[in-house]
């Protein structure tokens, strides 16, 4: 259907390039080490991220940018958020004029506080009907595995969505299309966070009562960002809002709750960052969405505890403790 470009060949990179494969497209997958580009070409399998899973021989690895993205109609940015200003700083000048630019990264900058759509924007100067972003309930291996999922493809150009939404239909991946693209990445940023403090508590012995307790509460503290920046309030009761935080809290596949469960165990973050090779997105972007929230005026409690036990202001059990001691309130979005 279409030439793609697959820019970043960890977990997700690598599983939405199979979803591409799969719906019929050329895909070409970018990996920042020549080393795992060579064993994708010549074993069809990336043994770093993805091991013991047969990659479609549609999909060959490259470890130059402008060979990834020669001739590309779609260019799918796969880096870590905060790392994604630098990369494409070196890479815009090989994006092709006219291809349409898709972010699976769930982020917002430190800093800047932009979404990264806003970052693509700036570097590159696209338009937003050349700017669009996959969300949703998207745990790697799973996808991978081709088990059924569903998710969101968000551009403000509704004939754009769709033609990204056909792009990556196959029979296990279903995707719906979406105006919203601020919702979709706030709720994509906002659900790291969450499942870090779930994380947390399930590290600490903590049972379904407390963890329900921070998942619904903080889709509240998402939602009041969200009206706060023009998001639409139902995409938080989608697929890319109560679906993505769903799967990043209840799962041991999920990166953000693995992480906070070791954390809530009594591990420090450099201790747990040491030990894993993929990065968990809610450890910095804690920080840069408490102080988006603070500029806005919006109360984020659960995201504010969090990022002050990654900076060590506060420990576990006092994450938890201040959370539920904080004032009475009525329940309210």
């Amino acid at each position: 259907m279409a030439q793609t470009a697959v820019m970043g060949a960890g977990s997700w990179g690598t599983a939405f390039a199979m979803v591409l494969a799969d719906a019929g497209n050329d895909v070409r997958l970018w990996g920042r080490r020549p080393e795992l580009c060579e064993t994708i070409n010549t074993k069809h399998e990336n043994i770093d991220y993805l091991p013991g899973i047969a990659l479609p021989h549609e999909i060959s690895a490259t470890h130059d940018p402008a060979e990834a993205m020669e001739g590309a109609e779609i260019v799918v940015l796969a880096v870590p958020s905060q790392q994604l200003r630098s990369n494409l700083k070196s890479w815009s000048e090989h994006v092709p004029a006219d291809a349409v630019m898709v972010s699976l990264m769930k982020g917002v900058e430190l800093g800047t506080h932009q979404r990264m759509s806003e970052v693509i924007a700036e570097i590159t100067g696209a338009g937003p009907e050349r700017i669009a972003v996959v969300s949703g309930p998207n745990l790697a291996r799973e996808i991978a595995n081709r088990e059924p999922a569903a998710s969101v493809v968000a551009c403000v150009d509704q004939t754009v969505a769709e033609r990204l939404q056909k792009a990556c239909h196959t029979a296990a991946f279903r995707p719906y299309s979406m105006t919203d693209v601020i919702g979709c990445e706030l709720a994509g940023t906002a659900k790291n966070i969450i499942g870090l403090a779930v994380g947390v508590c399930v590290g600490l012995g903590y049972g379904d009562n407390t963890k329900a307790s921070v998942i619904t509460r903080g889709l509240a503290e998402t939602a009041r960002l969200g009206a706060a920046i023009g998001a639409d309030p139902v995409t938080f009761m989608g697929l890319a809002g109560m679906g993505d935080l769903v799967a990043t809290c209840s799962s041991p596949l999920s990166r953000n709750r693995t992480f906070g469960e070791k954390l809530g165990q009594g591990m420090s973050v450099e201790e747990v960052t040491a030990q894993t090779n993929q990065v968990a997105e809610g450890v910095k972007s804690c920080v840069s969405v408490s102080e988006l929230a603070k500029l806005h005026g919006v109360e984020m409690p659960i995201v504010e505890h969090v990022a002050a036990l990654v900076s060590g202001e506060l420990s576990p059990d006092d994450l938890v403790s201040r959370l539920i001691s904080r004032q009475a309130k009525p329940e309210t979005v």
